[in-house]
């Protein structure tokens, strides 16, 4: 499949996706966008992608939207059809529920929506020179794809205020003391560490991470009580799987499972 703003690359059970503008820092238009959808379902129903990274060409993970494509987009659009706005929040809204994990490998600046779209991903890995933050208010932008709802789930709502507020960015290794980023490494180690991660899940049963995925991230809109009833329904419905025979006849014969996602 031949793609414009972004590449698409296959590394053993991983399926990269790198934004691919680097002379506009991997801005976001409503053709990545588009793209990212079409890349994004290929990724959903092919079985042998365990794992999706999102990382950036270039010195930037990316730094947002491309504001002159995204006025045009709104100013354009014709009565009916998605403009840019329905476009981020789809894609975002596919990574938040791909059945599968999806990870941010951080490469560079990640502002405004290019952090909306690391607050969407599940797992965040950052080279040491990142930058991160909200930005909008930089520009009198305001947030659309969870700058400002999602971000205080992630950080608290104090560190997040002050993050949408100020327009400032951290360093990744802040972002890592905040909850937001889950390892910082050295830059040129930033590949090879996410394909280990990318290894390791794809040993686990893709049944497991799709129904963990699922219930951690209804768990934080619902009562403790209805969270945990919640877990217990996909356990019911879990005991019954090949994974979980799998699993168990794998432990008691002392070798490594080989789980099928069922």
């Amino acid at each position: 499949m031949e793609f414009q703003t972004i590449q698409f690359e296959r590394r053993c059970a991983g399926a990269w996706i790198f934004l691919n503008m680097p002379k506009k820092m991997n801005s976001i238009s409503s053709q990545m966008l588009t793209e990212l959808d079409s890349v994004l379902n290929e990724c959903q129903a092919d079985d042998r992608i365990r794992a999706i990274v999102f990382t950036g060409k270039g010195e930037a993970f990316c730094a947002g939207a491309d504001l002159k494509n995204v006025l045009s987009s709104l100013n354009n659009a014709e009565p009916g059809t998605r403009d840019f706005l329905d476009l981020f929040g789809e894609v975002c809204h596919m990574i938040r529920k791909m059945p599968k994990p999806v990870i941010a490998a951080v490469n560079g600046l990640a502002l405004a929506g290019g952090l909306e779209l690391v607050m969407s991903c599940d797992i965040v890995f950052a080279a040491e020179s990142a930058k991160i933050g909200d930005a909008h208010s930089n520009f009198g932008v305001f947030p659309g794809a969870g700058g400002a709802a999602v971000l205080p789930k992630k950080i608290g709502l104090n560190r997040a205020k002050h993050l949408l507020f100020s327009g400032e960015f951290l360093s990744a290794a802040e972002m890592e003391r905040f909850g937001l980023v889950h390892k910082v490494v050295p830059d040129e180690e930033l590949a090879r560490e996410v394909e280990q991660y990318v290894e390791m899940l794809a040993s686990k049963s893709p049944l497991v991470l799709r129904r963990m995925k699922e219930v951690a991230n209804a768990s934080l809109d619902q009562t403790q009580e209805a969270a945990l009833r919640h877990e217990i329904l996909n356990l019911r419905q879990h005991v019954r799987s090949y994974d979980l025979a799998e699993g168990l006849k794998a432990f008691t014969e002392k070798r490594q499972p080989e789980f099928k996602g069922y």
